[in-house]
């Protein structure tokens, strides 16, 4: 069986950038298991894993476009500190923003007595990103799985 369209995939992987940082990994967790085409990874990762098969070893290496986007200077901004309305603020701590929507992850990047400098690009926008792969598993989505968009656990799914 091969990578394809609804089978749920289980991978194990290693993410690292151009100067060798293991930005994630699944090692010292179970594999990382989804459904196949419908959007759960980055496009460049399931470009890469279609038509693999279970025991396939192999790297990947994923333009910042086919990842998590180009770094847009436009998504920093400035933002009065009274915004924050008294919060406690550090620089590094991550947020939610936007509207109802469309929610997005915002980093306050930096601080001073009357400004805050908001990021609203993710962490790994602009970086090319480095995957070493192996399919562990390759099965037929349920019906279920596919209705509710997610791999369900060998014992099933609650809602």
């Amino acid at each position: 069986m091969k990578v394809s369209l609804n089978k749920v995939v289980a991978i194990h992987y290693t993410l690292t950038n151009n100067e060798g940082t293991v930005l994630d990994s699944s090692n010292g967790r179970g594999p990382l298991n989804f459904i196949h085409g419908l959007g759960h990874l980055i496009p460049g990762m399931e470009e890469g894993l279609d038509g693999k098969e279970v025991g396939n070893k192999f790297q990947l290496k994923v333009s910042p476009e086919k990842g998590y986007g180009n770094y847009q200077n436009e998504m920093v901004q400035q933002v009065p500190v009274s915004a924050f309305a008294g919060q406690e603020i550090n620089v590094g701590m991550q947020f939610e923003a936007g509207s109802d929507e469309q929610r997005f992850l915002v980093t306050i990047k930096a601080i001073d007595a009357e400004t805050v400098t908001v990021d609203g690009n993710h962490p790994l926008a602009g970086v090319e990103l480095n995957f070493d792969i192996e399919v562990m598993e390759i099965r037929e989505a349920t019906d279920d799985e596919i209705a509710h968009g997610h791999v369900h656990g060998p014992d099933g799914h609650h809602h």
